[in-house]
C-alpha cells in the first residue's frame, strides 16, 4: 500500500520549525528597528554638539530650554527652526581645571554634556582666557 500523504506528526513538525523560523525573523526586524531608533538619537545629538563645537561662543555655560532658543543666534530655515522648538535640550559645563599662565592670561580646561532627550554627549573644551 502507497502512501499519498503526510501523517499528522510531520505536518506539525513542519509548523513549528516554519513558526520557529518565522518568530527568530520578527525578534531580529524588532532588534534592528531599535538599534536604528537609538542610532538616530545619537546623531541628532552629535549634530547639536557640532554647534557647540563650531562656535567658541557656546558650550561655556550651563543652560536649558529648546533648542531653537538655544540656537537662535544660527541662521536657519523656518521649517528646521519649528522643529528644533519640539527638542528640549540641557547643557551641562564643569570646569575640570585652570592654569593661570601669568600676565592675566588663564588656561581653562571644562567638560561640556548635552542632554538631548534621553541621550547625551560630553566632549572636553579648552578655553584661553
Amino acid at each position: 500500500m502507497m502512501r499519498k500523504g503526510f501523517t499528522l506528526i510531520e505536518v506539525m513538525v513542519s509548523v513549528l520549525i516554519i513558526s520557529l523560523v518565522i518568530a527568530g525573523l520578527l525578534e531580529m526586524r524588532g532588534n534592528g528597528t531599535h538599534k536604528l531608533l537609538s542610532l538616530k538619537k545619537q546623531i541628532s545629538t552629535n549634530e547639536f554638539n557640532s554647534f557647540l563645537i563650531g562656535n567658541k561662543k557656546y558650550g561655556f555655560e550651563s543652560t536649558s530650554g529648546s533648542s531653537d532658543k538655544l540656537l537662535s543666534e544660527f541662521r536657519l530655515e523656518s521649517d528646521l527652526r519649528k522643529e528644533l522648538k519640539k527638542i528640549n535640550i540641557k547643557v551641562k559645563y564643569k570646569i575640570i581645571d585652570s592654569i593661570d599662565m601669568g600676565s592675566g592670561m588663564i588656561f581653562e580646561i571644562g567638560k561640556t554634556t548635552l542632554n538631548v532627550d534621553e541621550s547625551s554627549s560630553s566632549l572636553t573644551r579648552l578655553r584661553l582666557q
